[in-house]
């Protein structure tokens, strides 16, 4: 008697914990992610402190994808780029 007490209580906190997964899932579906691309940068302030000092900075993200991504291009692959050639 029991046991089975014990494995329907561990059943009733699975079925609880599985709705509630299943509802934060499609809450966070729902959500709209990121930012619309145009000119200009981001600004995103960091701030980092700990018991004996800190730091406090700002970081300048560009809007636009394309520059964004060139961001992440080697320094010397970007002084010898070349197009690339159409065969």
């Amino acid at each position: 008697m029991d046991g089975a007490i014990i494995i329907g209580l561990c059943l009733a906190i699975a079925i609880v914990l599985w709705i509630t997964a299943a509802r934060a899932i499609r809450a966070d579906n729902a959500a709209e992610r990121g930012l619309e691309p145009g000119d200009g940068d981001h600004i995103i302030d960091v701030n980092y402190s700990s018991g004996l000092g800190g730091q406090q900075s700002q970081i300048r993200v560009p809007r636009d994808p394309q520059e964004y991504a060139k961001t992440f291009v080697p320094q010397d692959r970007q002084a010898n780029r070349k197009p690339k050639e159409k065969s």
